[in-house]
């Protein structure tokens, strides 16, 4: 009897551990980490497909650090539990430690050589992996073959793919499909066709990779091709050129094809109803949502961020609400929602209810507080993140960056154990925008001297780097650089060539970039009709911009800028009106501050300050520093003192860190014979300038850019030197009353 009851006892016990087994696993697939946690805790009973079950499920869910604790906890340990904890470093791409832990093993079967081989080629390393499968004791299990040939024909190395195949002394139907996935996702769609029609035996993978990849090409029609020719398509091949359909905007054929499916699972569901959120029709999306059989976690998700993408917020939290089982990919959804709508601390309420965040997650919301500003809470979030990607890296160097704290932003860049190319241009980006050009050109050296390639947006901002130090020695051999990478038919850097030539005073080398480029958009034509301006062109920018309109190219407020610009530049007052009216007439654009001020500046320049100013009081947006910049200069050559004082003030309410509006009104002051007043603004100088950062102009002298800080006393300070110059010129004169001063000022 009682052993009877000890084997209903062990068989009862046996029974609770694989039902808590099952749940762990379930719970892992739908990212409640911390439940299955605690199932686990609460366990009386566990065996060792429990702790390999919570290994793969920590380990799937981005908590690498637990499942090692785990692991190294567990005693005794078989060949899965090993497996498990290798497969785990795989999945979130720690090769250094599946590396180790491989070594380490006690003994290996043919899935561990598979998943470490994996490992390797994954991450680019395929010499380790193709060593590692010399050493494998079991020549004929062809999954270590296959992930070979996988890893090769991934990376593009075809002909060494081939020499595994024809080496192996076995072959499967995944060997075959593992070349031709090679070729399909590398886009060589001509050795694949070639490769497909050799294969003396296809299953319908192999069918489903050419109709994927001629789909990624964009050849849709040998897509539906080989499509209507699959002898027996699976939901994969359907659902594969429906997305297809989908991907290139014929949502027609997508939802013909979506009907025509003979058997509908949740994934073709899925698969259309992203298809119209693509499209941002999320009516129709809500529409099928609604008629769906049966829902999965992805339908719910789909749905949220189509409300999210037509920016229905509320929508999108109803259906989260109405969600039977909230994953973390739907949380991850909505909290993107969230953030998009400047919505933070809501979305960091949203992020402390996921007990599970994966990578995305965490990074998401240290994005959200970069773009808002709030870096401290950034930089908080990121120390706490367990493990961090580049991805992590390169969002707090952008955001410092976007903050203006490039110190603190070079101090996350150097230590970054692992830079990509986003990082340098995150880095080498963040200097150009807060106008710390020769750091980024020296960022642009260093990135090149550690054997990193620049790409287009690398080479834009060195060149815009260059156009704003006018380093044109700089700026040529970039060009130089670019013509030998083939980046010349690039527009992007085509356009910061046009910029950098025309800022360093080079306009027909300008011209000659714009005519070389074989399709100029609207940015092509602002950069030449701003070189012509800047370069006082006047009539060269009102031609371009002729040919422009002749071009059917539609200015945008960038254009009228550079032509206000440009007949300021000249004092083409009537021009310039005239120009301002069609802006606003013709082509129904609202005038920004800028427009404003290029006005001022050229009714200033011609010495109509009266109705420069009534300008300034008419107009309907609010002034910026640039337009009272360009008021007070025109004051100051017309020497209108009191419209002078009205528009210093006014500046030193925008920019009071500003030295010039100091020194033209002390100039002006001291022009009038105001000796106190000149005094007192030179007092309140020194004030505002203590503790500052001195101010920094440059010059490129022989191929080496030159820097002058003010406060530098091994170089000329010119502005003091100006100051004192015009201060005693004013002083004679007032004392003195000599006749010729007035000359004598205008050569000073």
């Amino acid at each position: 009897m009682k052993l009877k009851q000890g084997i209903r006892s062990i068989s009862k016990a046996g029974n609770h551990v694989i039902s808590h087994n099952l749940q762990i696993i379930h719970l892992g697939k739908l990212g409640r980490v911390e439940d299955a946690i605690r199932i686990f805790s609460n366990m009386t009973h566990k065996n060792l497909v429990t702790y390999n079950s919570m290994i793969s499920m920590l380990a799937k869910n981005a908590r690498i650090s637990d499942a090692r604790q785990l692991f190294d906890k567990m005693s005794p340990k078989n060949l899965v539990s090993w497996n498990s904890m290798v497969a785990g470093y795989l999945h979130n791409n720690m090769v250094e430690e599946a590396s180790e832990l491989f070594d380490a093993m006690p003994e290996r079967d043919n899935f561990s050589w598979a998943l470490m081989i994996t490992c390797y080629t994954r991450s680019g390393k395929v010499d380790k992996a193709r060593e590692l499968l010399e050493l494998v004791p079991d020549k004929l299990d062809t999954a270590c073959w296959n992930a070979m040939i996988a890893g090769y024909a991934k990376k593009g190395k075809f002909n060494d793919a081939e020499k595994v195949l024809d080496q192996m002394p076995a072959k499967d139907l995944v060997s075959y499909n593992s070349m031709l996935a090679g070729y399909t996702q590398n886009g060589k769609m001509l050795l694949a066709l070639r490769f497909f029609e050799k294969m003396a035996k296809r299953n319908v993978v192999s069918w489903n990779l050419m109709v994927a990849g001629y789909v990624n090409s964009g050849d849709l029609s040998s897509a539906w091709q080989l499509f209507e020719n699959i002898p027996n398509p699976n939901v994969v091949s359907w659902v594969t050129m429906l997305c297809g359909f989908a991907r290139y905007g014929k949502i027609i054929e997508a939802r013909r094809l979506f009907d025509r499916i003979p058997r509908k699972n949740v994934v073709s569901w899925n698969a259309m109803i992203a298809a119209y959120v693509q499209e941002l029709q999320i009516d129709e999306a809500d529409k099928l949502f609604k008629k769906m059989p049966h829902k999965d976690s992805v339908s719910w998700t789909t749905i949220i961020n189509g409300y999210i993408r037509v920016g229905k917020l509320d929508e999108a939290r109803e259906v989260y609400n109405q969600m039977p089982c909230k994953d973390i990919a739907a949380k991850t959804a909505l909290m993107s929602g969230l953030i998009r709508n400047g919505r933070i601390d809501e979305a960091n309420k949203m992020f402390s209810q996921i007990h599970a965040r994966d990578v995305i997650c965490w990074n998401m919301m240290i994005a959200g507080y970069s773009q808002s500003g709030r870096m401290d809470e950034a930089l908080n979030l990121f120390r706490q993140m367990p493990i961090k990607n580049v991805v992590s890296w390169n969002t707090m160097i952008s955001g410092y960056a976007q903050a203006g704290h490039m110190d603190r932003a070079t101090k996350i860049f150097q230590a970054m154990r692992e830079k990509n190319l986003v990082s340098w241009n995150s880095l080498i980006a963040g200097f150009l925008q807060n106008n710390l050009y020769s750091d980024s050109l020296k960022s642009l050296v260093m990135m090149g001297q550690e054997g990193k390639k620049p790409d287009q947006s690398t080479l834009a901002c060195g060149l815009s780097a260059c156009a704003n130090l006018a380093a044109l020695q700089v700026g040529k051999q970039l060009h130089e650089y670019i013509l030998k990478s083939g980046y010349m038919n690039d527009l992007f850097v085509n356009n910061a060539l046009i910029t950098m030539y025309a800022k360093s005073g080079r306009v027909e080398n300008a011209e000659q970039v714009f005519r070389d480029i074989e399709c100029v958009d609207l940015i092509s034509w602002n950069s030449l009709i701003s070189g012509y301006a800047l370069n006082g062109y006047a009539n060269k920018a009102f031609e371009a911009f002729g040919r422009m309109l002749s071009d059917r190219v539609v200015p945008d407020e960038v254009t009228f800028i550079g032509m206000l610009s440009a007949c300021s530049h000249v004092g083409l007052a009537t021009e310039g009106l005239d120009i301002f009216k069609r802006m606003i007439e013709d082509f129904a654009i609202e005038p920004l501050a800028e427009h404003y001020s290029c006005l001022v500046d050229l009714f200033g320049r011609v010495g109509r300050l009266e109705e420069a100013f009534n300008i300034v009081r008419e107009m309907k947006v609010q002034a910026n520093a640039g337009l009272w910049g360009s008021l007070l200069g025109a004051c100051r050559v017309h020497k209108n003192l009191e419209l002078g004082i009205f528009a210093a003030r006014k500046l030193f309410e925008l920019e009071p860190d500003n030295a010039s509006n100091y020194i033209t009104l002390s100039n002006m002051h001291a022009e009038a014979g105001r000796w106190k007043e000149v005094e007192r603004l030179r007092m309140l100088m020194r004030d505002k300038s203590a503790g500052k950062q001195p101010g920094c102009s440059w010059i490129e002298v022989q191929n080496q850019i030159q820097h002058f800080l003010s406060h530098d006393l091994a170089k000329l300070r010119h502005e003091n030197i100006q100051i004192i110059l015009n201060t005693l010129a004013a002083h004679m004169r007032d004392k003195c009353n000599i006749s010729d001063m007035e000359s004598a000022y205008d050569i000073l």
